[in-house]
């Protein structure tokens, strides 16, 4: 079969602003439906073993819910993914103060951070892949950030079952940025993702304080429950007695990962559900990678006829490490004016 685009109305935003469902489908069949709201992954239809097609991502069918209480599901990040203390930092000698909006920390790029905006959108098509190109202007301001950023990202499905997303940004001011995407996965499509096999290619690990902030050195992972370096299940030892899983009810951490060279586009995490046969490969070009266990999901939540229970979902952000504005010992996540930020990351799905 051929790759195809097709979109359709997802629902209009208090404002009357009319957001698109982009379906996107490769020669094989796997269907990738992506908003220009907020470039959520809404569905993502992954074949198994047999060739059966799931529904492996978390997400909603409507503008509304994405609006509401909706974790980030599927969600662009911007302009940083993950936290940063107090939601201050100083650079260049002047203080910036971020929107709060995880508790005394800020999240995400705050409340009304990218995964909230609606992006304007196009389509492609090449020999190999259908594809949506999002751009989007941050105002100098935007959630307490500085500068006007230009941001664009490219979803691309190719007919390797691949989706990869390319993430490009160009300032006026020197400031933070650290985009990556936000999906919650459950390669069986249905229960918990604690028998899902994990692997992380990282030997260290940022260790974080009760409100989930890095504290000191990266650690080494041998010897505790964060060493995946070879196949675990999630859950086989999510349950320990350890600090680290107590400061974050689970997993809710970021991972050194080991890289050949830096920006080397590599694969920094590897999952099986060996029910279904699926297999996620997450590649990256980042140093790091925040590994969650969906531990603050709690039923509360449902969408696309499914209630999203407690660890019903997993995340593998590849990113900056987390509060690196504020920590000259992390790699730098500031752009500056004249220098391009770019970055790519993909979801590669196989099966065994």
């Amino acid at each position: 079969m051929q790759a195809t685009i097709t979109e359709s109305p997802f629902g209009a935003l208090a404002d009357g602003r009319e957001a698109t469902l982009y379906t996107l489908t490769n020669a094989n069949g796997m269907v990738a439906k992506i908003s220009n709201l907020g470039g959520v992954i809404a569905e993502l239809h992954v074949p198994d073993r047999d060739g059966v097609l799931a529904d492996v991502c978390h997400g909603f069918d409507n503008v509304a819910a994405y609006m509401g209480e909706s974790n980030y599901f599927g969600a662009l990040i911007g302009r940083y993914g993950n936290r940063i203390a107090n939601g201050r930092f100083t650079l260049d000698g002047e203080t910036f103060q971020l929107d709060l909006n995880d508790g005394a920390n800020h999240l995400h790029g705050g409340a009304e951070g990218f995964h909230r905006k609606l992006w304007d959108a196009e389509t492609f098509n090449t020999p190999k892949s259908v594809g949506l190109i999002l751009s989007y202007v941050s105002p100098d301001g935007d959630q307490g950030y500085p500068g006007n950023a230009e941001i664009t990202v490219i979803y691309e499905l190719r007919d390797n079952n691949e989706l990869r997303i390319a993430f490009h940004a160009v300032a006026d001011k020197a400031t933070p940025m650290n985009l990556t995407n936000h999906a919650y996965f459950n390669l069986a499509g249905k229960g918990d993702i604690l028998g899902h096999e994990l692997t992380i290619f990282g030997d260290a690990y940022t260790p974080v304080g009760s409100g989930l902030i890095p504290v000191g050195a990266p650690a080494a992972v041998e010897g505790t429950p964060f060493d995946f370096r070879t196949p675990h299940t999630i859950g086989e030892r999510i349950g320990q007695k350890d600090e680290q899983l107590g400061y974050g009810s689970g997993y809710d951490h970021n991972f050194v990962l080991n890289k050949s060279a830096e920006k080397a586009l590599e694969v920094a995490a590897r999952v099986v559900d060996r029910a279904s046969g699926r297999v996620l490969e997450v590649l990256s070009q980042e140093p790091g990678i925040q590994f969650y266990s969906g531990n603050f999901l709690d039923d509360s939540i449902s969408g696309k006829g499914r209630i999203y229970g407690y660890r019903s979902g997993f995340c593998l952000e590849p990113q900056h490490f987390p509060d690196s504005p504020n920590r000259a010992d992390f790699p730098s996540a500031i752009l500056r004016p004249n220098e391009e930020y770019s970055t790519v990351m993909a979801y590669r799905f196989s099966t065994v």
